[in-house]
């Protein structure tokens, strides 16, 4: 096995070992948690020795960096599962729908409604979450809180969406926990078994709030 992938399997490793751990500490199951490794900005050659060693989830931030690497590495490793999990325009709605098998981003009355015609053009349903501004932060993308349980119903009922889960990114230097239990308990409300929440920094705090999924960039590939 070439160094480089060695490299990729350890860190994998270390990351799932550390995902068990704190499933079976908070009494989760690790077998409902799974790990997005978090490509965005990485070369196809950075990326490969962790296809290699096996690992089939990743996401990305723009539909342009994907397109332009995804495609070729999908035709060498098959089973690839690539989520969106950057602010998605309607204008790249087409693509998105082409490129991605998850949509984590949805977080407008518009994008819900671009993206099931273009799924319905496409003759493809992926499955999408909402993400919440969890943190009422200007700068972010996300539905506000108070809007969230609402217009989940929204994508589903009026535009036909298969939502399911919410997503959300915290605010920077604040603790996250509570921002990730305030997302569990939408989640529960808006009636969605999904939460994508938890980064490199605090993934096992979102595991022990209840995540499914944790987006994990540098702990993998190292720092941008």
């Amino acid at each position: 096995m070439a160094d480089n992938v060695v490299s990729a399997k350890t860190a994998l490793d270390a990351i799932t070992s550390r995902m068990e751990r704190a499933a079976a500490r908070f009494g989760q199951s690790a077998q409902k948690v799974e790990l997005i490794a978090v490509s965005k900005t990485f070369s196809a050659e950075v990326i490969v020795p962790f296809l290699e060693a096996g690992q089939r989830l990743f996401a990305e931030n723009r539909v342009q960096e994907a397109k332009e690497k995804w495609p070729s590495l999908r035709e060498r490793f098959a089973g690839v599962e690539l989520h969106l999990i950057g602010p998605l325009q309607t204008n790249k709605a087409r693509e998105a729908v082409a490129l991605f098998d998850v949509i984590q981003t949805v977080d407008r009355e518009r994008l819900a409604a671009v993206l099931a015609a273009e799924m319905r053009r496409a003759g493809r349903q992926l499955p999408c979450f909402v993400q919440v501004n969890i943190g009422a932060e200007e700068q972010k993308a996300g539905i506000a809180v108070a809007d969230t349980v609402a217009f989940v119903r929204r994508c589903r009922d009026e535009h036909g969406l298969d939502i399911v889960g919410l997503m959300c990114i915290p605010p920077d230097g604040q603790p996250a926990g509570p921002f990730f239990a305030q997302l569990a308990l939408l989640a529960r409300e808006a009636q969605v078994p999904q939460l994508s929440m938890g980064m490199s920094g605090d993934f096992e705090t979102a595991i022990a709030m209840g995540a499914t999924h944790v987006r994990v960039g540098s702990a993998l590939f190292g720092h941008r």
